[in-house]
């Protein structure tokens, strides 16, 4: 049994604006009928016993305060830029 028809696939490519054939209609069934197959087998896993949780792997923030500190001089930055006009740095121009 199918778990996927090729009516779906053809509808999923129209939606995603994929010219498929009759042929590739087919065999893109039956590797998503595989796929979704496979996918199925963790429904087989005893998770009886398992929290839930969003990571497998414990995260915590690892950022630091952010805290205002001296920056650098005006001639150091400005020797770094590429065009610059009375202690501004100059970019092209993106609007019009």
């Amino acid at each position: 049994m199918s778990r996927i028809s090729i009516e779906e696939v053809k509808h999923v490519a129209h939606l995603a604006r994929l010219a498929i054939t009759d042929e590739e209609a087919e065999m893109f069934t039956e590797q998503l009928d595989s796929i979704i197959s496979f996918a199925e087998e963790l429904n087989e896993v005893d998770t009886d016993n398992v929290e839930p949780t969003t990571h497998v792997l414990k995260m915590k923030n690892v950022m630091r305060e952010d805290e205002a500190g001296k920056g650098l001089p005006v001639e150091d930055v400005m020797k770094n830029a590429p065009d610059h006009k009375d202690g501004y740095v100059r970019v092209p121009s993106i609007l019009d």
